[in-house]
Protein backbone atom coordinates (compact mmCIF):
# COMPACT_ATOMS: atom_id res chain seq x y z
CA UNK A 1 0.00 0.00 0.00
CA UNK A 2 1.13 3.58 -0.61
CA UNK A 3 1.40 6.19 2.12
CA UNK A 4 -1.74 7.88 0.80
CA UNK A 5 -3.67 4.60 0.96
CA UNK A 6 -2.85 4.32 4.68
CA UNK A 7 -3.66 7.93 5.55
CA UNK A 8 -7.19 7.27 6.90
CA UNK A 9 -6.02 4.35 9.04
CA UNK A 10 -3.70 6.13 11.46
CA UNK A 11 -6.39 7.27 13.93
CA UNK A 12 -7.43 3.63 14.42
CA UNK A 13 -3.80 2.53 14.51
CA UNK A 14 -2.92 4.91 17.34
CA UNK A 15 -6.00 3.74 19.28
CA UNK A 16 -4.92 0.11 18.91
CA UNK A 17 -8.04 -0.75 16.90
CA UNK A 18 -6.30 -1.77 13.71
CA UNK A 19 -5.09 -5.26 12.84
CA UNK A 20 -4.40 -7.42 9.83
CA UNK A 21 -2.78 -6.24 6.61
CA UNK A 22 -3.24 -2.52 7.26
CA UNK A 23 -1.50 -2.72 10.64
CA UNK A 24 1.40 -4.64 9.15
CA UNK A 25 1.75 -2.09 6.34
CA UNK A 26 1.84 0.84 8.80
CA UNK A 27 4.36 -1.00 10.99
CA UNK A 28 6.59 -1.48 7.95
CA UNK A 29 6.30 2.15 6.81
CA UNK A 30 7.03 3.46 10.29
CA UNK A 31 9.91 0.95 10.63
CA UNK A 32 11.49 2.45 7.50
CA UNK A 33 11.22 5.92 9.04
CA UNK A 34 8.97 7.01 6.15
CA UNK A 35 8.66 10.79 6.57
CA UNK A 36 5.10 10.90 5.16
CA UNK A 37 3.86 8.11 7.43
CA UNK A 38 5.64 9.58 10.44
CA UNK A 39 3.74 12.81 9.83
CA UNK A 40 0.40 10.94 9.50
CA UNK A 41 1.19 9.03 12.67
CA UNK A 42 1.94 12.20 14.67
CA UNK A 43 -1.15 13.95 13.29
CA UNK A 44 -3.32 10.98 14.34
CA UNK A 45 -1.82 11.03 17.83
CA UNK A 46 -2.66 14.73 18.11
CA UNK A 47 -6.21 14.29 16.88
CA UNK A 48 -6.87 11.40 19.25
CA UNK A 49 -5.34 13.26 22.17
CA UNK A 50 -7.65 16.22 21.58
CA UNK A 51 -10.69 13.96 21.12
CA UNK A 52 -9.99 12.00 24.29
CA UNK A 53 -9.35 15.09 26.42
CA UNK A 54 -12.21 17.27 25.10
CA UNK A 55 -14.98 14.87 24.12
CA UNK A 56 -17.70 17.45 24.66
CA UNK A 57 -16.08 20.13 22.51
CA UNK A 58 -14.47 18.23 19.60
CA UNK A 59 -16.28 16.21 16.96
CA UNK A 60 -14.10 13.42 15.55
CA UNK A 61 -13.38 13.40 11.80
CA UNK A 62 -16.04 11.69 9.73
CA UNK A 63 -13.50 9.28 8.29
CA UNK A 64 -12.61 8.14 11.80
CA UNK A 65 -16.26 7.60 12.72
CA UNK A 66 -16.75 5.53 9.55
CA UNK A 67 -13.73 3.40 10.27
CA UNK A 68 -14.65 2.82 13.92
CA UNK A 69 -18.18 1.80 12.98
CA UNK A 70 -16.86 -0.48 10.27
CA UNK A 71 -14.41 -2.08 12.70
CA UNK A 72 -17.27 -3.25 14.93
CA UNK A 73 -19.28 -4.61 12.03
CA UNK A 74 -21.55 -1.63 11.26
CA UNK A 75 -20.77 -0.91 7.66
CA UNK A 76 -23.28 1.94 7.10
CA UNK A 77 -23.69 4.29 10.03
CA UNK A 78 -25.89 6.50 7.86
CA UNK A 79 -28.85 4.17 8.38
CA UNK A 80 -29.48 5.89 11.74
CA UNK A 81 -31.84 8.32 9.98
CA UNK A 82 -34.12 5.39 9.16
CA UNK A 83 -34.52 4.56 12.86
CA UNK A 84 -35.12 8.24 13.64
CA UNK A 85 -37.74 8.47 10.91
CA UNK A 86 -39.43 5.28 12.14
CA UNK A 87 -39.50 6.66 15.71
CA UNK A 88 -40.99 9.95 14.47
CA UNK A 89 -43.63 8.09 12.46
CA UNK A 90 -44.48 5.94 15.47
CA UNK A 91 -44.88 9.07 17.59
CA UNK A 92 -47.13 10.69 14.99
CA UNK A 93 -49.27 7.55 14.76
CA UNK A 94 -49.55 7.35 18.56
CA UNK A 95 -50.57 11.02 18.74
CA UNK A 96 -53.12 10.53 15.95
CA UNK A 97 -54.61 7.48 17.66
CA UNK A 98 -54.78 9.37 20.95
CA UNK A 99 -56.56 12.27 19.22
CA UNK A 100 -58.97 9.91 17.48
CA UNK A 101 -59.79 8.27 20.81
CA UNK A 102 -60.44 11.62 22.47
CA UNK A 103 -62.72 12.66 19.58
CA UNK A 104 -64.55 9.32 19.72
CA UNK A 105 -64.94 9.59 23.51
CA UNK A 106 -66.28 13.14 23.20
CA UNK A 107 -68.72 12.16 20.45
CA UNK A 108 -69.86 9.18 22.51
CA UNK A 109 -70.41 11.42 25.54
CA UNK A 110 -72.37 13.90 23.44
CA UNK A 111 -74.45 11.09 21.95
CA UNK A 112 -75.24 9.73 25.41
CA UNK A 113 -76.20 13.20 26.62
CA UNK A 114 -78.44 13.72 23.59
CA UNK A 115 -80.04 10.31 24.16
CA UNK A 116 -80.65 11.07 27.83
CA UNK A 117 -82.20 14.42 26.89
CA UNK A 118 -84.39 12.72 24.29
CA UNK A 119 -85.56 10.12 26.80
CA UNK A 120 -86.25 12.85 29.37
CA UNK A 121 -88.26 14.83 26.81
CA UNK A 122 -90.19 11.71 25.87
CA UNK A 123 -91.02 11.03 29.53
CA UNK A 124 -92.23 14.60 30.00
CA UNK A 125 -94.39 14.39 26.90
CA UNK A 126 -95.89 11.14 28.14
CA UNK A 127 -96.65 12.81 31.47
CA UNK A 128 -98.21 15.77 29.64
CA UNK A 129 -100.42 13.48 27.54
CA UNK A 130 -101.42 11.67 30.70
CA UNK A 131 -102.54 14.98 32.24
CA UNK A 132 -104.49 15.94 29.14
CA UNK A 133 -106.23 12.57 28.87
CA UNK A 134 -107.63 12.55 32.39
CA UNK A 135 -111.31 13.58 32.64
CA UNK A 136 -110.81 15.50 35.90
CA UNK A 137 -108.04 17.70 34.42
CA UNK A 138 -109.08 21.36 34.20
CA UNK A 139 -107.58 24.00 31.95
CA UNK A 140 -107.10 27.75 32.44
CA UNK A 141 -105.31 29.94 29.90
CA UNK A 142 -103.33 33.10 30.48
CA UNK A 143 -102.02 36.03 28.43
CA UNK A 144 -104.98 36.24 26.09
CA UNK A 145 -105.79 39.71 24.72
CA UNK A 146 -102.56 41.34 25.93
CA UNK A 147 -99.85 42.81 23.66
CA UNK A 148 -97.06 40.24 23.20
CA UNK A 149 -97.22 38.70 26.67
CA UNK A 150 -96.31 35.19 27.69
CA UNK A 151 -99.20 32.98 26.61
CA UNK A 152 -100.23 29.44 27.44
CA UNK A 153 -102.25 27.21 29.70
CA UNK A 154 -102.23 25.71 33.16
CA UNK A 155 -103.69 22.20 33.44
CA UNK A 156 -104.61 21.14 36.97
CA UNK A 157 -105.43 17.62 38.04
CA UNK A 158 -106.16 17.35 41.79
CA UNK A 159 -104.75 13.83 41.86
CA UNK A 160 -101.74 14.19 39.53
CA UNK A 161 -100.54 17.79 39.85
CA UNK A 162 -100.09 20.74 37.50
CA UNK A 163 -98.96 20.98 33.86
CA UNK A 164 -97.79 24.34 32.48
CA UNK A 165 -97.36 24.93 28.75
CA UNK A 166 -96.15 28.44 27.87
CA UNK A 167 -94.88 30.37 24.86
CA UNK A 168 -93.52 33.82 24.09
CA UNK A 169 -91.43 33.78 27.27
CA UNK A 170 -88.72 36.47 27.46
CA UNK A 171 -85.08 35.41 27.47
CA UNK A 172 -83.57 35.45 30.93
CA UNK A 173 -80.18 36.82 31.98
CA UNK A 174 -77.48 34.50 33.26
CA UNK A 175 -78.16 33.19 36.74
CA UNK A 176 -81.94 33.57 36.53
CA UNK A 177 -84.73 31.01 36.05
CA UNK A 178 -88.53 30.83 36.03
CA UNK A 179 -90.19 29.55 39.19
CA UNK A 180 -93.81 28.40 39.50
CA UNK A 181 -95.88 28.99 42.64
CA UNK A 182 -98.98 27.36 44.08
CA UNK A 183 -101.01 29.90 46.07
CA UNK A 184 -103.81 28.46 48.21
CA UNK A 185 -106.82 30.70 48.86
CA UNK A 186 -105.86 33.02 51.72
CA UNK A 187 -102.44 31.36 51.98
CA UNK A 188 -98.83 32.16 51.06
CA UNK A 189 -97.16 31.10 47.81
CA UNK A 190 -95.46 27.69 47.88
CA UNK A 191 -92.56 26.90 45.50
CA UNK A 192 -93.66 24.58 42.69
CA UNK A 193 -90.44 24.05 40.73
CA UNK A 194 -87.91 25.84 38.52
CA UNK A 195 -87.82 25.72 34.74
CA UNK A 196 -86.26 27.44 31.73
CA UNK A 197 -87.53 28.31 28.29
CA UNK A 198 -86.22 26.95 25.01
CA UNK A 199 -84.60 28.95 22.19
CA UNK A 200 -88.04 29.91 20.81
CA UNK A 201 -89.34 31.11 24.17
CA UNK A 202 -91.42 27.99 24.85
CA UNK A 203 -91.51 25.93 28.03
CA UNK A 204 -93.27 22.97 29.61
CA UNK A 205 -93.18 22.38 33.35
CA UNK A 206 -94.82 19.65 35.44
CA UNK A 207 -95.51 19.64 39.17
CA UNK A 208 -96.29 16.10 40.26
CA UNK A 209 -98.42 15.20 43.25
CA UNK A 210 -101.86 15.99 44.64
CA UNK A 211 -102.91 19.64 44.46
CA UNK A 212 -105.81 21.55 46.01
CA UNK A 213 -108.25 22.21 43.17
CA UNK A 214 -108.99 25.73 44.46
CA UNK A 215 -105.63 27.47 44.04
CA UNK A 216 -103.98 30.21 42.07
CA UNK A 217 -100.89 29.41 39.98
CA UNK A 218 -98.24 31.99 39.19
CA UNK A 219 -94.78 32.34 37.67
CA UNK A 220 -91.97 34.76 38.59
CA UNK A 221 -88.32 35.22 37.64
CA UNK A 222 -85.99 34.12 40.43
CA UNK A 223 -82.31 33.23 41.02
CA UNK A 224 -81.42 29.97 39.27
CA UNK A 225 -81.07 28.26 42.67
CA UNK A 226 -84.71 29.08 43.46
CA UNK A 227 -86.38 31.15 46.20
CA UNK A 228 -88.56 30.13 49.16
CA UNK A 229 -90.86 33.06 48.37
CA UNK A 230 -91.32 35.31 45.30
CA UNK A 231 -88.71 38.06 44.99
CA UNK A 232 -90.00 39.68 41.77
CA UNK A 233 -93.30 40.73 40.21
CA UNK A 234 -95.60 37.99 38.94
CA UNK A 235 -94.97 37.40 35.24
CA UNK A 236 -98.30 35.61 34.67
CA UNK A 237 -100.93 33.93 36.80
CA UNK A 238 -104.21 32.00 36.59
CA UNK A 239 -106.77 30.90 39.18
CA UNK A 240 -108.88 27.76 39.47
Amino acid sequence: MTCEDLRDSYELYTLGLLDGEEKREIDEHLGRNCAVCQKHYKDALGVNAVILSQTQQVVPPSRLRRRVMASVGIERAGWGWVAALAAACALIVAMWLSLEKRIADRELTEARRALQQTLADRDRLEQAFSFLNQPETRQVNFGQGQPAPPRGNFFLNPRMGVLLIASNLPALPTGRAYEMWVIPKGGTPRPAGLFRSGPQGTAMHILQGAVDPNVTLAVTVEPESGSPAPTSDILFTAGF
